[in-house]
């Protein structure tokens, strides 16, 4: 609950400097930029907490691992989450929805849709499949390697997953 707490203020605070836009237009191809700068501005500072937490779990590590590519997973992992999807209080939403009416909150969840519950169903529908919804725009604009890590960083770790996604799935995890 604390990590939820700290999730919270931060994104109530989140301000992306000139410098960090830099650091981001730098590191991702121009192509990915559009996505990035898409998200939320609260899920673009949460990317850049989760890709220097990336980049320094992974100078600690005695894995080998492509610094480049891990970046570029970090700073786009969110990217199925867009502005007006997805909001802070949205997320809070459907945080609490998942925590404590999950089985409501998975009849819920649809893309789009009509009704009382068309956008709450739409945020929780996104809650449960933005790494998807992300995989599909980054395949869209030729990121498959990166599309192929981040489709699968929510899910359990696995037996042979790559360093990258190991050391992405500890990052997010931690911001």
């Amino acid at each position: 609950m604390r990590q939820r707490i700290r999730q919270f203020c931060r994104a109530m605070t989140a301000a992306i400097t000139p410098a960090d836009r830099a650091w981001v237009d730098k590191s991702i191809p121009a192509a990915a930029q559009p996505l990035f700068y898409a998200m939320h501005p609260a899920d673009q500072y949460h990317a850049l907490h989760v890709a220097r937490t990336a980049l320094a779990l992974a100078d600690m590590s005695d894995l080998t691992v492509d610094r480049s590519m891990l970046l570029r997973c970090a700073l786009l992992h969110d990217v199925g989450r867009v502005r007006g999807d997805l909001d802070v209080w949205g997320k809070v939403f459907t945080v609490l929805m998942d925590r404590f009416l999950p089985r409501l909150a998975e009849k819920l969840a649809c893309p789009g849709g009509q009704g009382l519950w068309s956008k709450p169903g739409h945020a929780i529908y996104v809650y449960y499949h933005h790494a998807e919804i992300g995989a599909a725009k980054l395949r869209a604009i030729g990121l498959t390697g990166e599309a192929a890590l981040i489709a699968r960083h929510h899910q359990p770790p696995a037996a042979g997953d790559a360093p990258e996604l190991c050391l992405l799935r500890e990052a997010d995890e931690r911001n």
